[in-house]
């Protein structure tokens, strides 16, 4: 019944009944196998998971080797950062005081494809050199560094429109980073026969 290649093969068949009271073969639920070897591969924009299984296993049908492997991604569009809704983290400036924070979200929440708007005010102590009373000495101040978290539908707007809404909003916007799997490691587990 299954392909010698597949992952059901050795899923035993069983019957099930569907909503109009038919009685239909299929396979029953197949388990993840337990992942021996810690070879990793660092994902790269132009990854595919077929491409993978090719490079690694000089077979492409055995993506889902890898899939299996990395269970903690819930789809294979996960696994490689192709899923459509994105988070993306934008570093800001804020030359106004109070930060213009509700004209961002207004804006932000316009664009068709936002789904979730966060900001973040991430304060540190750092050392810094003053001079008190003719005495250089070391204080410790606050840093503020601020970012805004959005989470979008990349098929419906990109991160440079996301941008230029927060630019027109009043923030000066810094380099923007994908909160995705580009750059991490995945786990290619070892080829498995027979």
């Amino acid at each position: 019944m299954a392909n010698a290649l597949s992952r059901y093969r050795k899923v035993p068949d069983v019957t099930a009944t569907d909503a109009a009271g038919r009685t239909l073969p299929s396979k029953d639920i197949r388990p993840l196998p337990a992942v021996t070897g810690t070879f990793t591969h660092t994902v790269d924009s132009g990854d595919r998971l077929d491409q993978l299984a090719f490079t690694y296993y000089n077979q492409p049908l055995q993506y889902w080797h890898i899939c299996d492997a990395n269970p903690q991604f819930l789809s294979p569009l996960a696994l490689l950062s192709k899923e459509p809704v994105q988070v993306t983290r934008f570093p800001v400036s804020v030359p106004a005081d109070p930060p213009p924070w509700a004209a961002v979200r207004s804006a932000l929440n316009d664009l068709v494809g936002v789904e979730d708007v966060t900001v973040v005010e991430d304060v540190a102590l750092v050392p810094r050199r003053q001079t008190v009373g003719g005495q250089q000495v070391t204080v410790t101040v606050e840093s503020v560094s601020r970012s805004v978290l959005v989470r979008y539908n990349r098929l419906n707007v990109d991160a440079p429109a996301l941008a230029a809404a927060m630019t027109t909003a009043g923030l000066t916007v810094g380099p923007w980073a994908d909160g995705g799997q580009l750059g991490q490691p995945i786990v290619i587990p070892p080829a498995v026969s027979g």
